[in-house]
């Protein structure tokens, strides 16, 4: 792992999320920025994947299951090399294939089209079991958002995966502690994360998913794990990277001003330039 490239790579995905979101005058930077370094290691580090080939059937799979974060998906995708990077100012515009939402039909690289909270898990351990049954050795990321994990069809697929043994399939919680309306713990609290992935049969691990050293000892241990699906619950920070934007419910779903972009750009600026 070169731990300064993915600093850097995961500074200029975060100058992609705040522009696109500017651009379109809507979406959510808040759990894009939070979930960042999640997304870079695992396009530019963990999974076996070719934007120039990417339909190959041995590729392994994401599953972005908190769709609204669509935003840190594409921006992690362009820089990919998916797709332009100048198509991330396109969010969200009349005859943009960069949706609201992910769209596996129109967009490179999308491997399932999500949205509707709690059924991209389901699709992913599905993926999972397709890859037991037929033999190959492709294996499946999801993220899922920490409110998110309230919908019960997110322990529906988690009861199944452990029953069926899906050591290829790794789900990885967001747990910024924040959704749409506040902290998830006085929404519902889905707390302790941990032990309810445990009580469905899963290996579990905490990091700091905003800390590369610990997602790569994450992942790697999740590779090594075998007879169990891995749920990796990643403690982050909302907004993460933008100071006015870090921990502030507020910026779930909404996006930045003029001003507001330019005072973004200018942190992620300079937190680039520190990493020069």
């Amino acid at each position: 792992m070169d731990k300064k490239k993915l600093q850097q790579t995961a500074v200029e995905v975060r100058k992609g999320i705040v522009t696109s979101v500017h651009s379109a005058k809507a979406g959510h930077p808040g759990g894009s920025l939070s979930a960042t370094d999640i997304f870079t290691y695992l396009y530019f580090e963990e999974m076996n994947i070719n934007p120039e080939n990417p339909k190959d059937e041995n590729r392994d799979r994401f599953v972005l299951s908190k769709g609204h974060t669509a935003p840190g998906l594409y921006a992690t995708l362009a820089h990919r090399g998916y797709f332009p990077v100048e198509d991330l100012l396109t969010l969200r515009h009349i005859g943009s294939v960069l949706q609201g939402h992910p769209d596996m039909k129109h967009i490179p690289g999308v491997d399932m089209s999500s949205g509707s909270l709690g059924q991209g898990f389901s699709t992913a351990v599905g993926m999972a079991l397709a890859a037991k049954m037929s033999g190959k050795e492709y294996r499946t990321y999801c993220l899922c958002g920490d409110g998110e994990i309230q919908e019960g069809q997110i322990w529906e697929a988690a009861m199944f995966a452990g029953h069926r043994k899906l050591d290829n399939l790794v789900v990885i919680v967001d747990n910024n502690n924040l959704q749409i309306d506040g902290t998830v713990e006085e929404v519902c609290s889905p707390y302790p994360i941990d032990d309810k992935f445990k009580a469905f049969g899963f290996h579990v691990i905490n990091i700091n998913g905003n800390d590369f050293d610990e997602i790569d000892a994450a992942f790697k241990e999740a590779k090594n794990t075998k007879g169990m699906p891995t749920a990796i619950v990643a403690h982050t920070v909302k907004g993460k990277g933008v100071s006015f934007m870090e921990n502030q419910a507020g910026w779930h779903g909404k996006a930045p001003n003029d001003e507001e972009l330019a005072l973004a750009l200018e942190e992620l600026g300079k937190a680039g330039d520190a990493l020069c």
